[in-house]
Parts: structure tokens; C-alpha cells; sequence
């Protein structure tokens, strides 16, 4: 796997609503700027050899960085992965929808639930939203949330942008009554 760069951004929220947010509220995002493994290839049945030459090794690269940013423990997590211009939805969908990636991440973070995805195609600079979920039971509204990533250079038409997010906490100042109660 060849990455051109990696970019880690960590966010904190102090205040929401006027109101101090105790714990402040952490997120963490680590994005790896790969080449596409099919790039130039024309239509590829069979993406099996990318993935086993891409995947685990991306995930045992960004998962450990996701938990060190942090600095605290994980309580919600999501993925991310937008292709270049030159590449399709499907390229990118290969490499994080498969347990050799998202294990990595589950493991790391002592998680039970499966990762949340968004996978788009668009030009260097897009900008995307990483949904966020509960790391161990994605019932848990007060995790259902989106962390916004730009990155100015990426992807090239010939990439795919690999991102993990980590969050300590649900969303500050949270006050949806719990799922069940609507039941």
C-alpha cells in the first residue's frame, strides 16, 4: 500500500448551546491518502487482490492513530471513504466495508457494533461527513452524530481517501429521550 499523505485533525468542543460541555467532547479523524489499488485498470470484476494487498494494512495504520489522538476512551466511531475521479464508489466501498479494515478498528477500541460509512466519488477538496455511532450498541441516540472532513488536496483523480473517526462522548448538550421510549 503507498499513502501520499496522512492527515490527523482533532476537534474539541468546550461549549454548546451557551452551556459548558463537561466532559469536553473529543473527535478525532485520521485520513490516509492512498492510490487507488485499480486505477487504470479499466472495469474490475474481481477486486479481491486490492483489497487483500490494501485493506488490513490500512486499518492496522489508521486505527491505532484514531484511539491515540483522542486521548481518552472511544465511544463512538464511523468511516469514510471518497474516490477520486478516476475511480468508482465501489473502489473505495472494497476497502472499509470488509472485516480485514473494520476489524482493526473494533478491535482497538473494544467495539461490537459495525462502523457507519459514507463512500462518494469526488475531485481533490470535497468535503464529506463521517457519521458517528455508539462503539457497542448503535441504539444509542446521543451518539448519532457527523463530523465534517475537508481536505484540500484530496483526493487526486487516481486516490481514494481513507478516513476513521473516533469520538469520547456523544453529542454535547444530548437530550433526546432514549430510543425505547418510543417503542
Amino acid at each position: 500500500m503507498n499513502y501520499r499523505k496522512l492527515v490527523t485533525t482533532v476537534e474539541e468542543i468546550a461549549t454548546e448551546g451557551g452551556r459548558e460541555v463537561d466532559p469536553v467532547a473529543r473527535v478525532a479523524i485520521v485520513a490516509a491518502v492512498i492510490d487507488n489499488p485499480w486505477a487504470g485498470q479499466g472495469f474490475v470484476e474481481n477486486l479481491n487482490p486490492g483489497i487483500d494487498s490494501v485493506a488490513s494494512e490500512l486499518g492496522a495504520l489508521l486505527a491505532p492513530r484514531v484511539i491515540e489522538a483522542l486521548g481518552a476512551p472511544l465511544e463512538a466511531y464511523g468511516k469514510a471513504a471518497i474516490v477520486g475521479l478516476d475511480g468508482e464508489i465501489e473502489h473505495g466501498s472494497a476497502l472499509i466495508h470488509t472485516l480485514k479494515f473494520g476489524n482493526h478498528f473494533r478491535d482497538a477500541a473494544k467495539a461490537t457494533t459495525l462502523l457507519p460509512a459514507v463512500e462518494k466519488r469526488g475531485p481533490a477538496g470535497v468535503q464529506f461527513d463521517i457519521p458517528l455511532k455508539h462503539f457497542t450498541d448503535a441504539t444509542i441516540r446521543s451518539h448519532h452524530q457527523s463530523v465534517e472532513v475537508k481536505i484540500a488536496d484530496a483526493p487526486h483523480a487516481g486516490e481514494i481517501l481513507i478516513a476513521l473517526a473516533g469520538a469520547t462522548r456523544g453529542r454535547p448538550q444530548e437530550r433526546l429521550a432514549p430510543l425505547s421510549t418510543e417503542q
